[in-house]
């Protein structure tokens, strides 16, 4: 059942998206060459709990971070640890915050150092591709119109989208119905409706869209080894379109 949220609840979550990009703004500043996951962690743990938010990561299924942070080829799901940034790399970290009861969820790709241009291209194509997705967020829309205005432009650039991991509704849990598919024919799903909060996080293989996870059951890795990227914004449906709530 899609969950539609009334104006007091969308404000609520208009400031747990606030601390979740204020958290990658902090996190921007240390990731670098040097720096570990495990560090960058509890960076982002200190600076969501002084926001008097809880970290919506932690322990959720047993999970052991605060925050996703997912390296090269890595595309989600990686759990911080001792491994240090060497320059080249890329890192997903995927930050969600629970402030009064109420989830904000966004992923970005981030280099570390100087990265190649293939890479990149990679970052830009897919963090493009949430913007262009968006577009079709408006009330009336079907659901499926995002996901093939995702799949559609990723491809058109020579990438791949990954198909079993979706997007997501947020609200009281961090993952609600409906299940958003980054691929996809159009016009297919439940229609766009004010109040709707949804989680849109493409994510994009370099290489074929094939993946799998690791035996730490969490971790999980493109098969070909090529590098992917993940962006993610929680947005509510409006009136007239969306509005983005994962922003400053």
């Amino acid at each position: 059942m899609i969950i539609c949220k009334t104006p007091r609840e969308i404000e609520i979550m208009r400031e747990a998206g606030r601390i979740v990009a204020l958290t990658h703004q902090e996190l921007k500043k240390h990731i670098a060459p040097g720096i570990t996951t495990k560090e960058l962690d509890h960076i982002a743990d200190t600076f969501i709990r002084k926001a008097n938010a809880i970290p919506s990561f932690k322990g959720y299924n047993g999970f052991s971070g605060s925050i996703c942070t997912s390296v090269n080829n890595e595309l989600v799901h990686g759990i911080p640890g001792n491994r240090v940034l060497r320059d080249g790399d890329i890192i997903s970290v995927d930050i969600g915050a629970k402030y009064n009861g109420y989830h904000g969820d966004s992923a970005w790709t981030y280099p570390v150092g100087t990265i190649n241009d293939e890479t990149k291209r990679l970052l830009d194509v897919t963090e493009a591709s949430l913007f262009i997705g968006l577009k079709e967020a408006k009330p009336g829309e079907r659901l499926s119109n995002i996901s093939h205005a995702i799949q559609t432009y990723a491809e058109q650039n020579g990438f791949s989208i990954v198909r079993e991991y979706v997007g997501h509704g947020v609200g009281q849990n961090l993952h609600e119905d409906p299940q958003i598919p980054h691929y996809g024919p159009p016009n297919k799903g439940p229609r766009l409706k004010p109040g709707m909060v949804l989680a849109v996080e493409p994510m994009v293989n370099a290489g074929s869209r094939y993946v799998k996870t690791l035996t730490d059951n969490w971790t999980v890795v493109t098969i070909d080894g090529k590098m992917c990227a993940h962006f993610e914004h929680t947005i509510a449906i409006t009136e007239n379109g969306y509005e983005i709530l994962t922003i400053v």
